[in-house]
């Protein structure tokens, strides 16, 4: 299945240039947590992806055990602070 990953805040730096949502290939039945390994693997920056950021998937909050479905968007959050 191919879902789509949106980066943002710094994890946007690893992303590839044009800024849309990267195609990510994963096997049928995987998590949240798989995808953020897949990452990590493809660039170190994103190696603290689950333990950093908030994840979203099809815009609702989630978690690393969330199954995936083809097609789904996921976006990871870093934590952001503000004044």
């Amino acid at each position: 299945m191919i879902v789509h990953v949106l980066l943002f805040g710094h994890y946007k730096d690893a992303a590839p240039p044009g800024g849309g949502p990267l195609p990510l290939t994963l096997p049928g039945g995987a998590t949240v947590a798989d995808a953020a390994e897949r990452l990590a693997v493809c660039d170190a920056r994103l190696s603290d992806l689950l333990a950093r950021a908030r994840v979203a998937v099809n815009a609702d909050f989630a978690d690393g055990d969330t199954l995936l479905s083809d097609g789904d968007e996921i976006a990871f959050l870093p934590p952001m602070s503000g004044g």
